[in-house]
């Protein structure tokens, strides 16, 4: 069960303010997402073959919906030429002639 200390731990890694009702709202959102974990625990998975990828990888039809499998949902990874270094510095609105600047984002 989550305690509203987790949720303040986890919001400070975060770095966020949490106002008392987010955190209350975070309490009950968080207890209620375990919640449901722990109900799919209950399922008996021991006949389930253990899967990487959840689409069909298949280019084969589905004989029950007719559907083409994820095969062609991606282009082939073939290398091209990429964008060269001082071009791509060039479109830069901040650089040091070697990397691009950035502002500061973490102030921690």
């Amino acid at each position: 069960m989550v305690t509203d200390k987790d949720v303040s731990y986890v919001a400070d890694l975060a770095h966020l303010e949490l106002t008392a009702d987010e955190r209350t709202r975070m309490l009950k959102d968080l207890n209620s997402i375990l919640g449901y974990i722990d109900r799919l625990n209950e399922l008996d998975t021991a006949n389930i073959e253990p899967m990487a990828q959840v689409a069909n990888s298949s280019a084969k039809a589905d004989e029950t919906s007719g559907t083409q499998g994820s095969a062609h949902a991606m282009r082939a990874d073939e290398p091209r030429p990429s964008l060269p270094h001082e071009e791509a510095l060039r479109n830069a609105p901040a650089s040091d002639g070697v990397f691009f600047k950035v502002p500061k984002v973490i102030e921690r």
